[in-house]
């Protein structure tokens, strides 16, 4: 069995600054909590779990010690609840979800409606709305009603989208009815990397494999355009998931991760393969 691995795949590098500064931070202190999952992988949360790292849902569950914003961000809100309790702040926030935030207030403060095109419910795109006033948030054509008549509308985009989807959307939102449009191509690159080298991979492979937790919205966005090309594709968060028999027969197997599955993980599933 030839196993092959993308090219691009795995910890970005907003995941792994994140996974070192939480790294670093419990190996100096006890009390240190994570506002949500610090990555959305949950053998990773699991592992700095064993450590001392303690993930909590709301600013109300924290009342000491030092608290770790996630790569996906925070809404200035829950920061400025975090500073009035005294608790101490670290920030590992990804760099082009900051950008995003950023935008977006700018984009406010011009006179422009924002919206963002994503997931409502992901981390990412709550932080955003967090950044400006009344924020549209459009997952899909579905969602486009939302849009307000005649208005001036700043759009953006969740970092880990495709740039299919978000050419897709901005063509639809563009044949509606407003009287300016001002788009921000806010796309991670690295995402986009990731996308470009798993779909490349799984039309040259009989079956492909792609790594990381359900819940992660870049690896489910992988496996959505592996399935499109390959049927014989499957999203597992690891080894242990695999069902052995989806290999008979099979002569090529591809691997790839989302940005926020760890090394050991996608190093463990290759090798037993590979041993398989």
């Amino acid at each position: 069995m030839k196993v092959s691995v993308a090219q691009k795949c795995g910890f970005c590098h907003g995941v792994r600054n994140a996974i070192s500064v939480a790294e670093k931070i419990l190996a100096e202190e006890n009390d240190v909590y994570s506002l949500g999952p610090i990555i959305h992988n949950r053998d990773a949360v699991e592992r700095l779990a064993k450590s001392g790292l303690k993930t909590v849902g709301n600013v109300e569950d924290i009342r000491s010690g030092t608290v770790l914003i996630r790569s996906h961000g925070a809404a200035p809100e829950q920061i400025a609840k975090l500073k009035s309790k005294g608790l101490n702040i670290v920030d590992a926030t990804c760099i082009l979800v900051k950008r995003v935030q950023h935008i977006a207030g700018e984009l406010e403060k011009e006179g422009y409606k924002v919206v963002i095109i994503g997931e409502e419910n992901h981390p990412e795109v709550r932080a955003v709305v967090g950044c400006a006033e009344d924020v549209i948030v459009i997952a899909d054509e579905s969602d486009l009603h939302k849009l307000p008549q005649h208005a001036k509308l700043g759009v953006v985009c969740q970092t880990t989208q495709s740039p299919d989807h978000f050419g897709r959307m901005l063509g639809a939102m563009g044949s509606g009815s407003f009287s300016e449009l001002k788009v921000i191509n806010t796309l991670c690159k690295e995402a986009i990397k990731r996308q470009e080298s798993a779909v490349e991979l799984c039309k040259q492979v009989e079956i492909m494999f792609v790594l990381g937790g359900l819940e992660s919205a870049n690896t489910r966005r992988l496996a959505e355009l592996c399935k499109k090309v390959n049927k014989h594709t499957f999203h597992l968060q690891n080894w242990d998931e695999l069902d052995i028999s989806v290999l008979s027969g099979k002569k090529s197997v591809g691997v790839t991760a989302g940005a926020s599955t760890p090394d050991w993980i996608i190093d463990e599933f290759v090798k037993n393969l590979e041993d398989f």
